[in-house]
């Protein structure tokens, strides 16, 4: 007598899990030719990205060790005659880090030297030329000037666009148990990554010391007004040291190069790019075609797992 073998019955709507193996096995040429696709796609995409370089400077607080102590007691009379006497080294240092990413800062940085056109409408950097190589629908190299969009409107940046896309190839970090302060800067250009990071490192300087200079000048002048102001010999003593303390703040920012931040590792050229890891593109394309290959086969099972057991029910009414 013939024995009849019968699949065991599932519930409604449920997937057989050796049905799902045999559609995916069905379908290896479908998951191949997908991968292959989208690794092929990753790979013409990633090629055609151009190189990124990475110029890096270690930097260290400047101690001035020459600078006069703040004694609590001059400090408390400077206040109360409204003049703030100057931050400490670790304090500028902070202060000096912000600024550094500020946009007031990162505009003028921009505006002085002139890197507004190879920011924002190079393409790639020519090595073997060394030039800069720019998108000719948004910028003419032979006339020098930003093109003009349908509506006749100029398609040059605004200082918003130059400060954000500044930002995003700048990165600040400090080590929090040493102080140091690691400044990054990237660009299709590993001359144009040294050369503005040095840039960025000689302003911050020369701004942070115009500033200290300026309010220390500013200062003096109050101070020697008010002294002008009292007869009060106990006051004039005060003022005095306090125009002695800012004179001498001014003496020693005009004599210190290094004003802020003390350079441990300056940036030089980078020899190898820091981007874009091509590789990566590709496995992340490969995967993303074996996730659109699962979807696939896994909605044919879930149509035919539905269809048997709409027929199913049909022939049980029967």
């Amino acid at each position: 007598m013939n024995q009849v073998l019968h699949k065991p019955d599932l519930p409604s709507g449920e997937i057989d899990l050796r049905e799902l193996f045999s559609a995916f096995w069905e379908g290896k040429w479908i998951i191949l030719i997908l991968i292959m696709s989208c690794m092929g796609g990753g790979a013409i995409y990633a090629l055609k990205l151009p190189n990124e370089y990475q110029a890096n400077a270690l930097l260290a607080p400047a101690q001035n060790e020459n600078a006069p102590r703040i004694s609590g007691q001059l400090g408390g009379l400077a206040s109360l005659a409204g003049v703030t006497l100057g931050a400490g080294d670790a304090n500028k240092a902070t202060i000096a880090k912000e600024v550094m990413l500020s946009r007031a800062f990162l505009a003028t940085f921009i505006a002085r030297h002139e890197i507004a056109v190879p920011l924002m409408a190079a393409e790639s950097w020519n090595s073997g030329s060394e030039a800069w190589v720019y998108d000719r629908t948004l910028y003419s190299a032979e006339r020098n000037e930003w093109l003009l969009d349908e509506n006749g409107k100029s398609l040059a940046p605004s200082t918003w666009d130059l400060v954000k896309a500044f930002r995003e190839q700048l990165t600040v970090s400090e080590n929090k148990g040493n102080g140091m302060i690691t400044v990054a800067l990237t660009s299709l250009s590993p001359s144009a990554a040294e050369t503005w990071l040095r840039w960025l490192l000689e302003d911050i300087n020369e701004h942070m010391r115009a500033q200290d200079i300026s309010d220390a000048e500013s200062s003096v002048d109050y101070l020697e007004k008010k002294l002008e102001d009292t007869s009060i010999a106990g006051m004039q003593q005060v003022f005095y040291q306090l125009i002695e303390q800012e004179t001498r703040t001014i003496m020693l920012a005009n004599a210190q190069r290094e004003y802020v931040f003390k350079v441990i590792d300056p940036p030089l050229a980078p020899q190898e790019k820091a981007g874009p890891k091509r590789g990566l593109i590709v496995l992340l394309a490969g995967m993303l075609g074996l996730m659109l290959a699962t979807i696939i086969i896994f909605s044919r099972v879930v149509l035919r797992t539905g269809r048997t057991t709409s027929n199913q029910q049909e022939l049980s009414g029967e």
